[in-house]
């Protein structure tokens, strides 16, 4: 049996949403139990040239929706890039997968030959479908939760590798 792209996209950006979500819950109780401002953890970095908690939960978001827009050519929905709570990013990321659950295995039909092409200023690579997928999508998606993930250990937050890997630890 072969792997759809269906297979391959949709419900891995779900699972890494729902590791991302669980993250944040830690890092929330981890607040509240220290005392912590929450907004200093959302507005944490890792480096200063480097974007904060909230863009990396937005960005994985955004990489996420739009892969599956790109590969189905079902719209994703748009969203502001506004959050600044907790509560907000966990609303982003429970929209984020509702789009995704609603996007049918059907709706990925050749999408491993279509042609993307993504504009990005002067960077305008182009891929095939599940090239697309495979080497830039994907590696993109887990970069953001990876580093989400790093900012909330860096902010001494006590999660890891078990924490970023979800269920399968």
């Amino acid at each position: 049996m072969s792997l759809s792209m269906h297979r391959v996209s949709v419900p891995v950006f779900v699972r890494g949403l729902k590791v991302l979500s669980e993250l944040l819950k830690k890092a929330e109780a981890y607040a509240e139990q220290h005392g912590s401002v929450p907004d200093a953890l959302i507005s944490a970095r890792l480096a200063d040239d480097m974007l904060p908690l909230s863009a990396q939960v937005q960005r994985a978001s955004d990489t996420s929706k739009l892969s599956v827009e790109r590969l189905s050519g079902v719209p994703a929905p748009k969203f502001e890039d506004n959050e600044t709570s907790f509560a907000q990013l966990q609303q982003r990321i429970a929209d984020t997968i509702a789009y995704l659950d609603s996007v049918a295995e059907s709706d990925f039909a050749g999408s491993e030959a279509r042609a993307i092409k993504l504009n990005f200023g002067s960077f305008q690579p182009e891929f095939k479908g599940d090239d697309y997928l495979l080497t830039f999508a994907l590696p993109n998606f887990f970069f953001h939760i990876a580093t989400a993930h790093d900012i909330l250990r860096n902010q001494g937050v006590p999660v890891g590798k078990r924490d970023y890997l979800g269920a399968y630890a």
